[in-house]
């Protein structure tokens, strides 16, 4: 009952959500206010983060920004408006530098360009001959909708650019919105300034748009022609050049500590600012960094969000639930008396682990005190412990999975000498439950097979009436069973039927994520996909338990081989595989065939100079080499750098192989 209970409210939620996502995008009528939308789909996203069984394509989680309506020409970005990756402490930023060390080099210098995070609109506009072409809204990141003749009507957009230096084509991205003395006299009309802005600049008609006193602050560019620009500082100063409003507040700053002291000093001040701002925004200050850090599916690596500080409330904890994710995680929620924290109403709260439990002695009946922070799951900060009650027991932690009964366990890790803080519940299989569930779940998510129409709720239903217990009976579904079910048309179930026939075409690198084995995620998955080439080679190491073969696969350790075993140790973890394998129609991964290193094989050994082992794979990759992780005849050439393996030079020299410089590297790459 609780777990329906928990579904029964995110899909509430979720209604409610799409309800006003599509009033404040497509109708720009919101009937709430702008903080109460933020705050809903924070709640949403927080659910899914602690109940992995919940998820939507419908959700805010699968997208940035909103789908571009029909009422606008489309548009797609050239350069995709990603969202910027949450910074809510010191570890944070840390973490987030360390990112960056590793990615390019330990030894290389940079510095962070600093701008205010302005609570607005994203828009870009395009540039082409010095006049302004186009303009287009955010949209989903990937496409968004052609508003020109509306942005045209804010004043700090110049539409003709006169300056000599000004790129012969350049998009130009910035922050629509409204200042807090001019939303004064316009407030009955809107919820708040985003509201405003939002609304106003999706009208049909640019003379209503006019009406509005909106504003425009550049801070980035999209794409351009002939950039000889270096730093970010600088561009920003050339977009004042060209005419441009740009943030006064804008820095340059060096250090993480320097950027502690700057938040702290910004914070205090924010609410005399003349614009909402709800954070502050950093960028790594050199562009060809930037560039050579590049994008995750999500977020650019260069630049992060610094929020500002985090809300906290006392309630009382009414249960303590144990949750089983898809890899046997055993986690703890609680449930607490419903407390309103900084506009949002919390229900619950992750306890994180066991561990956790017992260095806060959490108990049930506790009075605790809960934090949340931007998009981070609502967490238990303390206990205080002067109002406990007497009769408050110490909670006992299950030694069993709450789903199937079987053992759990605490994996003892050789390099740190500890034992993990999470327990697991010990079945690989499809014998337990919940696992189960969220492994099916896991299957069909849009970075594994991605089945339109089969979402969350859909599998558990179809769990519940047997339709589905191992994820090649998605393939065998009684189409004519669903027909009659509640909710299904002819229509509906056609629309499955085809979503799951296209997905019988999937590459082998989604085949092996796509089933779920832990530690083995996208990337893991297509080191793997490259060494065995075909699924009948995967077939073989499984059948032989010859995982240890990938030992040599530069990016797989122990932690992901020990996986392997211990996942095709369950005999219906193997027969999934191989029933698949007759199903679906498994693509070997596609590589760049027409690069200038097509058909020839690198290795690398010691330590680069100004980039790191990943960027330089990437950079081969890319060119359509191929990257070893061993001497052998295959290999073509070895690339040294500094304190190379002297046994693989000697290898190398022994087999003929041509050894190279990075020097010899880059002029091979011309």
């Amino acid at each position: 009952m609780l777990k329906s209970g928990i579904k029964k409210k995110y899909q509430i939620k979720l209604a409610e959500f799409n309800k006003h996502n599509k009033l404040y995008y497509n109708k720009s009528k919101p009937i709430i206010s702008d903080s109460e939308f933020d705050d809903l789909k924070k709640e949403i996203i927080d659910l899914e983060n602690k109940y992995k069984f919940l998820k939507s394509k419908n959700s805010p989680s699968t997208s940035i920004g909103y789908k571009p309506s029909k009422s606008f020409e489309k548009y797609k970005h050239k350069t995709p408006m990603l969202s910027l990756s949450n910074a809510f402490d010191k570890n944070d930023l840390l973490n987030f530098e360390k990112k960056i060390y590793n990615y390019l080099n330990k030894n290389i210098n940079f510095e962070y360009s600093v701008e205010p995070k302005i609570d607005g609109i994203s828009a870009s506009l395009t540039y082409k001959n010095n006049k302004l072409a186009y303009g287009v809204s955010r949209g989903d990141g990937n496409v968004g909708e052609i508003i020109t003749e509306n942005l045209k009507t804010i004043r700090d957009i110049p539409l003709e650019i006169k300056n000599t230096d000004f790129p012969d084509e350049i998009e130009i991205r910035g922050e629509v919105f409204i200042k807090k003395k001019d939303f004064l006299k316009i407030k009955e009309n809107f919820a708040n300034p985003r509201n405003a802005a939002s609304g106003t600049l999706r009208q049909k008609d640019p003379n209503e748009t006019k009406k509005i006193p909106l504003n425009f602050i550049a801070y980035t560019f999209g794409f351009v022609k002939q950039n000889n620009i270096k730093y970010q500082s600088e561009f920003l100063k050339a977009l004042k050049s060209w005419g441009f409003q740009v943030n006064k507040e804008n820095k340059v700053i060096k250090t993480i500590n320097e950027l502690i002291e700057f938040h702290t000093k910004f914070e205090d001040k924010r609410f005399d600012l003349e614009y909402d701002v709800d954070g502050l925004v950093y960028k790594v200050n050199d562009l060809n960094l930037q560039s050579r850090l590049g994008f995750t599916s999500n977020s650019p690596r260069w630049a992060i969000a610094h929020k500002f500080s985090a809300d906290s409330a006392y309630t009382k904890i009414i249960n303590i639930d144990i949750q089983v994710g898809r890899t046997g995680a055993l986690t703890p929620v609680a449930k607490v008396e419903p407390i309103n924290i900084g506009g949002v109403i919390v229900s619950n709260a992750t306890l994180h682990n066991e561990d956790e439990i017992e260095r806060k002695d959490i108990r049930v009946g506790d009075v605790v005190k809960i934090e949340r922070a931007g998009d981070v799951i609502p967490h238990v900060i303390e206990v205080d412990k002067n109002l406990r009650s007497s009769k408050t027991k110490k909670f006992s932690f299950p030694i069993k999975c709450p789903s199937c009964g079987s053992n759990t366990t605490k994996e003892y890790n050789k390099t740190t000498k500890k034992y993990d803080a999470v327990r697991r519940c010990t079945n690989e299989g499809y014998e337990c439950e919940r696992i189960a569930v969220e492994k099916i779940k896991h299957f069909i998510s849009k970075d594994a097979l991605n089945i339109d129409g089969l979402g969350k709720k859909v599998v558990e239903k179809f769990w519940d009436l047997n339709l589905i217990k191992e994820p090649q009976d998605i393939f065998r579904l009684n189409y004519k069973k669903i027909e009659q079910l509640e909710g299904w048309g002819k229509l509906s179930v056609n629309n499955l039927k085809l979503s799951i026939e296209k997905s019988k075409k999937v590459t082998l690198q989604r085949l092996i994520y796509s089933i779920g084995i832990r530690h083995i995620g996208i990337e893991n998955a297509k080191l793997i996909s490259d060494n065995v080439k075909n699924i009948s080679n995967l077939i073989e190491v499984i059948k032989q338990n010859n995982f240890d073969k990938f030992l040599s696969i530069d990016g797989i350790g122990e932690t992901q081989v020990n996986s392997l075993k211990s996942f095709f140790s369950n005999q219906s973890n193997i027969n999934i595989i191989i029933d698949l394998k007759k199903i679906l129609d498994i693509e070997s991964q596609s590589l760049n065939k027409n690069g200038i290193l097509r058909n020839k094989t690198f290795m690398f050994t010691g330590k680069l100079e100004g980039m790191s082992r990943a960027e330089a794979k990437s950079l081969i990759e890319k060119n359509a080499g191929v990257t070893l992780s061993g001497v052998s005849k295959n290999l073509n050439y070895l690339i040294i750098g500094d304190k190379p393996t002297k046994k693989k030079i000697d290898q190398a020299k022994k087999l003929g192989i041509r050894i190279l410089s990075q020097k010899d590297l880059k002029e091979l790459l011309n």
